[in-house]
């Protein structure tokens, strides 16, 4: 009988402890997002002597540029995520299963990203890419230009600078998950003959799948709607769906438009992370 007063004791403590996180989620997801999905519906109107209900919004975003802007997004995501994976696997792995001391002091390196504003990390970036920034002059003065070379404004800036600021975001979720494997799963497979290489795609990869989907959404999802380093990096040339959706709320003041577009862009992105999920949970059951 004591036991069960106990366990019920701790489920209510529990549950009492996690009511802060869910009214947080409630007042700044779930009524923001809904606030969003009904003005997308919405739209003013003399008529109705205020809003009315309308399906023009999302006729409006239905023209072929719109999904030519989304296209180009998920490009742009799809590229940083594939780059950051291939150049974060290769540092994760060698902190998780090489490194035996200073280990504490790779991570603090690897942390410190995160401990700057990101604002400042993207000025830093432009002034080093800028015409007559650090870089330009450092060529100059070694004569290997004669003139300034164009930087910034251009995709490939875009792309540098993103892969820059997510690269923290996926190495960490790809050590935290090839820490945790046990080296007497790459013993064993010694003692059976296997070469490190078959060690790793047989045992390091799939077992390190979680670390993979984790990282590969926190790089993709904010790369996808990034709209700060395209506007600042890439300037007026490239038009992406976080800067669309910027333009529409913050420029031309039209929030039922914007509304309309934020949540397309959020139902394309849904489909991508289920699409992902059974991807790779289809990899993981055989």
């Amino acid at each position: 009988m004591k036991h069960l007063v106990k366990a019920a004791i701790a489920q209510e403590v529990s549950f009492f402890l996690s009511v802060p996180a869910l009214v947080w989620q409630v007042l700044f997801f779930y009524i923001p997002l809904t606030i969003i999905v009904v003005l997308s519906f919405m739209q003013g109107s003399s008529a109705c002597s205020g809003l009315c209900f309308t399906l023009d919004n999302y006729r409006a975003i239905l023209a072929p540029e719109y999904f030519y802007i989304i296209g180009r997004s998920l490009g742009l995501a799809l590229l940083v995520a594939c780059s950051c994976l291939f150049a974060a696997y290769p540092l994760a792995y060698y902190l998780a299963r090489k490194v035996r001391h200073g280990k504490n002091i790779l991570l603090f390196l690897f942390m410190l990203p995160f401990w700057t504003n990101f604002l400042i990390q993207l000025y830093a970036w432009f002034f080093l890419l800028e015409r007559h920034g650090l870089v330009n002059t450092f060529f100059l003065r070694l004569g290997l230009i004669s003139t300034p070379l164009q930087l910034t404004n251009n995709f490939f800036a875009i792309f540098l600078v993103m892969f820059y600021c997510y690269l923290p975001f996926m190495i960490m979720p790809l050590y935290t998950a090839l820490e945790k494997l046990d080296n007497a799963l790459f013993e064993s497979a010694a003692d059976l003959g296997s070469s490190p290489w078959q060690t790793f795609f047989r045992i390091t990869l799939p077992l390190s799948r979680s670390g993979i989907l984790t990282g590969f959404f926190l790089v993709f999802v904010p790369a996808f709607s990034e709209f700060v380093i395209p506007a600042l990096l890439g300037g007026a040339r490239y038009m992406f769906a976080g800067s669309l959706i910027s333009h529409y709320f913050l420029v031309a003041r039209n929030i039922f438009v914007g509304a309309a577009f934020t949540c397309v862009v959020g139902l394309v992105l849904a489909i991508i992370a289920i699409a992902v999920s059974l991807l790779f949970s289809k990899k993981g059951t055989r």
